[in-house]
């Protein structure tokens, strides 16, 4: 493609409003984390991504997160090390010593802590942070979060040293007659390795809403690239979720990748999920009304970051403190009307209690 038509392209963008204020703030976004093909025209430009912009961008991020997991391997098993290359994903069966896990799962279903819900189609998803407001409370909490192993599995999979938002959360699925829940979609989160973790605190039957993953779709093949390529050139005009960057896909499309059919996480309370969330992965759909409830740990920098530590939401006056700062700017966003927050304030309650966040 030539120059010619890449620098008209630009200038067509420094035509929109406020074209050439906002241009060099999009422009510099190519070198973050930033996935809105909606929001940057820069980024969800189709004649760019013909090019081969946001293929670039993919091929790097791949590129460097493999780099840094090389240097984070010596914290890692050979064998886990191996198993998530392949797959995408670790499990740990019987994470805790049996007694550990009978103290935490006590502590944490059964104290009532601060939470906020979110209602998507007929599922509501439930958040209680663990932080310096709830942690006190906790202490067989606090140390799971010190172990280790958890710390080292995270860091792995995430591609770096990272400091995760912490969570209680529970699913509250067929909580009314509405759309179905849009996460229950096959995708992928973003255009780069990032890591979620699940350590299970209820059982999970294979139709009642578990985690579900692709194995082996984290892997940047050929035939990924090319449907990275593909999808990117009009991804500003998909539907809303792969629009805002995080491309939903069909089981037919699976095949065509070459990708084996989606597995159902049926498990045993106690069990621990470490996944790179680039791999393919949704929420299975429950056929009945039913609870899963989790320690949630989620984790995502800067794909283009060299580097494996640094990071500064692990700074002491930081770490614990990140989702009340997280969830403050989403209310201050709302209080001016610039952004509608999801998350709704449902005061204190216990886990498995039911949703209070619904509307007919």
């Amino acid at each position: 493609m030539q120059v010619k038509q890449l620098l008209k392209e630009y200038q067509t963008i420094l035509q929109q409003p406020q074209g050439w204020l906002k241009a060099p703030l999009w422009t510099l976004a190519l070198a973050t984390g930033a996935k809105s093909f909606v929001d940057n025209p820069v980024l969800g430009n189709s004649v760019f991504n013909q090019a081969g912009l946001h293929l670039w961008r993919v091929k790097l991020a791949a590129r460097l997160a493999a780099r840094r997991r090389a240097r984070l391997s010596k914290s890692l098993t050979a064998e886990d090390a191996r198993f998530f290359n392949q797959y995408g994903f670790i499990v740990k069966e019987d994470f805790l010593p049996a007694d550990d896990f009978a103290r935490l799962e006590q502590e944490l279903l059964g104290t009532e802590l601060p939470a906020r819900e979110t209602l998507q189609g007929n599922t509501v998803t439930r958040r209680i942070p663990l932080d310096y407001q709830t942690l006190p409370q906790l202490p067989n909490t606090q140390q799971l979060i010190a172990q280790p192993e958890l710390q080292h599995l995270l860091n792995y999979v995430g591609s770096f040293q990272v400091q995760p938002m912490l969570y209680i959360q529970s699913i509250l699925s067929q909580v009314r007659k509405a759309k179905a829940d849009p996460q229950t979609k096959l995708h992928a989160d973003t255009f780069h390795s990032s890591v979620k973790a699940w350590l299970f605190l209820t059982d999970v039957a294979e139709d009642e809403g578990p985690f579900v993953y692709v194995p082996g779709s984290h892997q940047l093949t050929p035939a990924r690239l090319d449907w990275e390529k593909q999808r990117s050139i009009n991804a500003a005009r998909a539907d809303r979720m792969s629009a805002r960057g995080s491309f939903r896909i069909s089981e037919a499309e699976l095949e065509q990748l070459g990708l084996p059919k989606p597995k159902a996480f049926a498990v045993k309370k106690n069990t621990l999920v470490v996944a790179d969330t680039f791999g393919f992965h949704a929420r299975g759909k429950s056929v009945r009304p039913s609870t899963r409830i989790e320690v949630w740990a989620y984790a995502r920098r800067n794909p283009f970051l060299p580097w494996t530590g640094f990071d500064p939401l692990a700074l002491p006056f930081l770490k614990d403190k990140i989702i009340p700062l997280y969830w403050w700017a989403l209310d201050e966003l709302e209080k001016r009307q610039w952004r509608k927050n999801p998350w709704r304030s449902v005061g204190r309650l216990r886990a498995g209690d039911p949703p209070r966040f619904i509307k007919k």
